[in-house]
């Protein structure tokens, strides 16, 4: 996990924050959620990716750590 305040928004974001959370099994990213410049905010599961709709730092960590367990469930 990573993420900082940037002067102004990632192009495609409306907030101050640049970040990536991503969980790593056997090498392979499994799940990511990121906000990178012209795409926005948006979360990978697996090779599917879809927006992701922000809020705050809390509630981003909150929907990551709740998507890890889902998937870990699925597995």
């Amino acid at each position: 996990m990573r993420g900082f305040k940037v002067p102004s928004p990632v192009p495609g974001s409306s907030h101050d924050l640049k970040y990536s959370l991503a969980l790593i099994v056997a090498g392979v990213c499994v799940l990511r959620y990121d906000n990178e410049s012209g795409k926005g905010d948006h979360r990978h599961i697996g090779e599917v990716e879809t927006p992701y709709s922000f809020t705050t730092p809390a509630s981003l960590i909150a929907d990551f750590w709740l998507d890890v367990d889902q998937w870990k469930g699925s597995k």
